[in-house]
């Protein structure tokens, strides 16, 4: 069986704040924080809210072996909100990098995991959110970057 949860490209912590977050990392030396790269358009997007994709704050800091993402949702109703809402703040998802993120959808959906969400661009970039939590104590997502 193919490993696609095997590169760990980012850990994403959910917050209420993320302008006092990154505040309190840069306080400890931890930056540059910089906004979430939006890259081009996706060709699939399919996620349980639109308007609270589109409304979340995100902000990233590479360290030396990962990269740390802060999310903050918006008051609409998403994953990460109920998150936020029920357990309070803390990691909600490990990001994997992979080859083809295609072919790691397809993996994990053939071994029964659901997929929550996903995003697919032309150029074969993009992003699945597996249904996890329950087993594995996190949403795990894979990414393969442009």
């Amino acid at each position: 069986m193919k490993q696609f949860f095997k590169t760990l490209h980012h850990v994403c912590i959910v917050v209420h704040d993320l302008d006092k977050t990154v505040d309190y990392y840069e306080q400890l030396g931890v930056g540059p924080w910089f906004d979430y790269p939006k890259a081009g358009p996706y060709v699939e997007f399919d996620v349980p809210n639109r308007a609270a994709s589109d409304a979340m704050r995100y902000k990233c800091v590479d360290l030396d072996n990962v990269q740390i993402q802060i999310c903050q949702p918006s008051e609409l109703d998403s994953p990460q909100r109920r998150f936020l809402d029920q357990h309070g703040e803390g990691v909600y998802h490990l990001g994997f990098e992979v080859a083809d993120r295609d072919a790691a959808e397809a993996a994990a959906r053939a071994l029964g995991i659901g997929v929550t969400a996903r995003g697919a661009r032309a150029d074969g970039s993009g992003f699945a959110y597996f249904d996890t939590r329950a087993q594995a104590g996190v949403v795990l997502e894979v990414r393969k970057s442009a």
